[in-house]
């Protein structure tokens, strides 16, 4: 599917792109006296970070060294050798697909031979950690939380221009499928759970995006009263007499998209006609407070005023940021912090819901963008009533 956005995606100079954050690493690294940081990214534990840095979308090991080096280590070499950008791409076998071998090497080249001060990850078990220190017993590994790591994290909640293109694009797809989503349970061809899901995995697939970014949530009206429906879907009713909810997202080019429609069908009670407009005027409200500059928690709070005057209680965030990962920094919730404010660059979720067992559930999200001068919605998902 073609876009505006394609041409900003298609001209992109990865080399000066991936450059340019590692730059802004390694300038935190010096300012903080760190000689190395490893980033690890393999089944046990993602941290799209190693994508972020390099482009290589996973299974790998990325060390950024002090002398201004990004050296890779995947488990694919093949892979890495069409899709990562590093200065030096070395093969996981070369080092018999020993995590402290490959570290000690990258270091022993690109650190000398002084003691040196290396940043791990913070999720490392203490058992590996050990492990690392009795392999190399002159270096100073570094485990801990408001290091490098988090520095990256907190990049990453500021979107470049290529993100941005990445993150609208995925979004105009999202945009086309509920388009279709509507057509077709308005003419009663979805009417069941797996029709929507499974449309939704094999379109987006042909409109160009790698894979849902998360597990598509399809509930019925017997489901939607639930925030995250277990299991995902089933072959229920879905779009049928009641609320149904439809959560899901696409992932173009690593970045995801976010969005939550619900389907209000039939004659409903005046309690989910209740839960219907609480909604909406929430989004609506909240979606004046996503602006640069203005303290997230200002718009959590709005959305509590709204849902208390009425005896109600949303029973999760407000939003989170989106990027690399479905879920990432800036989260907008009643814990944030009081000085934390929206920074232009932000993609962040905007979705209000309300559930109750004896009426079903509705949530109506979308995936907004903190602009220079205010915000833009770059996704269209609504309330669908039939």
């Amino acid at each position: 599917m073609k876009t505006k956005f394609d041409s900003i995606i298609e001209g992109a100079d990865f080399e000066k792109i991936y450059s340019e954050r590692r730059n802004k690493v390694f300038s935190f690294m010096a300012e903080h006296n760190i000689g190395a940081a490893v980033f690890s990214d393999f089944e046990e534990k993602r941290d799209p970070a190693v994508r972020y840095l390099c482009g290589h979308p996973g299974d790998a090991l990325l060390v950024l060294a002090e002398d201004k080096t990004a050296t890779l280590v995947p488990w694919d070499i093949n892979l890495a050798e069409q899709k990562a950008h590093a200065d030096e791409i070395c093969a996981y076998s070369d080092y018999g697909r020993n995590y402290a071998n490959a570290i000690k090497a990258v270091l022993a080249k690109h650190c000398g031979d002084r003691k040196t001060k290396v940043c791990i990850p913070p999720e490392t078990s203490h058992i590996s950690f050990l492990k690392l220190s009795a392999e190399l017993p002159d270096t100073q590994f570094v485990c801990s939380e408001n290091s490098v790591h988090d520095f990256v994290i907190k990049m990453r909640a500021v979107k470049d221009a290529y993100e941005i293109a990445c993150t609208k694009k995925a979004c105009a797809i999202t945009d086309v499928m509920t388009d279709i989503i509507e057509e077709n349970v308005r003419s009663g061809k979805f009417s069941k759970e797996t029709d929507v899901a499974l449309y939704i995995e094999r379109a987006l697939r042909e409109m160009g995006c790698e894979k849902t970014s998360f597990d598509t949530l399809a509930a019925g009206p017997e489901r939607s009263f639930a925030i995250h429906a277990f299991p995902g879907y089933t072959a229920g009713r879905w779009g049928t007499e009641g609320l149904s909810i439809l959560d899901y997202g696409v992932c173009f080019e690593g970045y995801a998209s976010d969005c939550t429609i619900t389907v209000a069908r039939g004659k409903l009670s005046e309690g989910q006609n209740e839960l219907l407009s609480l909604v909406e005027k929430a989004a609506a409200e909240c979606l004046k407070l996503y602006s640069p500059g203005k303290p997230i928690l200002d718009a959590a709070l709005k959305a509590k005023e709204i849902f208390a005057e009425k005896g109600r209680e949303m029973p999760h965030s407000l939003g989170h940021g989106t990027g690399l990962e479905i879920h990432e920094h800036p989260y907008v919730s009643l814990r944030a912090d009081s000085k934390e404010t929206f920074v232009s660059g932000n993609i962040v979720t905007l979705e209000p819901g309300l559930y109750d067992p004896s009426l079903g559930g509705t949530r109506l999200e979308n995936d907004i963008l903190i602009c220079d001068d205010g915000n833009e919605c770059l996704t269209s998902s609504r309330i669908i009533r039939i």
